[in-house]
């Protein structure tokens, strides 16, 4: 496991953190397994580690060390947030039963938030007239991808696209392109393209800066696939004979 960022570890004293919420974020569900435990602004701990595959091992082990490194209880949480996709359908699997089971032993709120959405919410000011793309490598070939505007909403469903139909499918105007396929997509875009500063992979502090300003729906947070996984149950259950 390594940090990739160095944050704060302690609570500004001007917080009452008796009155401010605590929030446990974390994704798996594009390249990397992302944990932060975050109060009011201020990353308590985090660490994340790039990984295309093993996030169902790497995830509950980093959870713990995060908790332990805050020096926090699960009973201290005020809710949990957890990444929903677009991205690999075993990560996104991994990271909703994760958060689903510490939320109900926890008792708990579960708060989804959009891979693209966190994408998008990690870049800095841009200027307004200029739209956000949030791009996602589906590993197929393709993108998943969503336009925002400048401050970050949505103006767009997340759909996904080949890099070809990009330009048609993109609003006329410069586009700030930010995701683990920003360079893919930039070039496809041409010239009124620039690829984001902002990290390639969601941040799980960013997941929960959104997280509390959300809240929980009936029945927890629902995967987002874009489109149906490549297995399926073969016909007649696998039988070679009806």
């Amino acid at each position: 496991m390594s940090h990739d960022s160095e944050y704060s570890a302690s609570v500004p004293a001007h917080l009452d953190i008796k009155n401010v919420m605590l929030i446990l974020a974390f994704d798996t569900a594009v390249a990397a397994c992302s944990v932060a435990l975050w109060r009011d602004g201020v990353v308590l701990a985090c660490a994340r580690e790039t990984m295309d595959q093993g996030q169902a091992e790497a995830l509950m082990p980093m959870i713990e060390a995060v908790m332990a490194e805050a020096g926090v209880s699960y009973a201290a949480l005020d809710r949990i947030a957890v990444t929903v996709g677009p991205g690999s359908f075993t990560g996104v699997r991994v990271g909703l039963s994760a958060a689903r089971g510490l939320g109900l032993a926890a008792d708990k709120p579960v708060i989804g938030i959009t891979t693209t959405e966190v994408l998008a919410a990690a870049v800095a000011e841009v200027e307004e007239g200029v739209q956000i793309l949030a791009a996602i490598d589906t590993k197929r070939g393709d993108l998943y991808v969503q336009r925002f505007d400048n401050v970050a909403q949505p103006v767009s469903p997340i759909a996904a696209l080949a890099p070809d139909d990009l330009a048609a499918w993109c609003s006329p105007g410069s586009i700030l392109v930010v995701g683990d396929a920003a360079a893919v997509a930039s070039a496809a875009l041409g010239a009124r393209a620039t690829v984001s500063a902002a990290g390639a992979l969601p941040d799980a502090a960013v997941l929960a800066r959104l997280a509390a300003t959300r809240e929980s729906v009936a029945g927890g947070p629902l995967p987002v696939y874009v489109r149906p996984p490549d297995a399926v149950i073969p016909l007649h259950g696998g039988r070679l004979r009806p």
